[in-house]
């Protein structure tokens, strides 16, 4: 979900550079959401964690 957050962000900077305000408002927006969803769930996670006293698993 952070990949995509940037990918939104990227895409907003290259559409203000060429001019159009209207994508890049679009992409920053949809950024913005991607990255708050990212970093609430984030926070759910490592609370979970705490809680149950569970380490995370390490991905290959």
């Amino acid at each position: 979900m952070i990949r995509a957050a940037i990918a939104f962000f990227i895409l907003a900077l290259v559409a203000f550079i060429f001019g159009a305000n209207g994508i890049a408002g679009l992409s920053i927006e949809i950024g913005r959401v991607l990255l708050g969803v990212f970093l609430v769930l984030a926070a759910i996670s490592f609370v979970a964690a705490m809680i149950t006293g569970r380490r995370p698993t390490q991905l290959p």
